[in-house]
């Protein structure tokens, strides 16, 4: 059997040691239709130029070297 890293006395060391920092109230995320929606405007609608021109949804592939 191997051995274990270190005493399991220290195990919980670091955990411990952070302070305690409360989860903050958060918007719930979008799901379904919406979140395709949300997805889609973020994809392709307001997006700036890039080098192969406009995103494409289903583009045919470029001819290569």
């Amino acid at each position: 059997m191997g051995k274990v890293h270190g005493s399991l006395a220290r195990a919980g060391k670091v955990k411990s040691q952070c302070p305690k920092v409360a989860k903050q109230e958060k918007k719930k995320p979008l799901t379904g239709r919406a979140k395709k929606r949300q997805q889609y405007n973020r994809r392709f609608v307001n997006v700036t130029a890039q080098i192969g021109g406009k995103r494409r949804m289903n583009p045919s592939p470029t001819a290569g070297p």
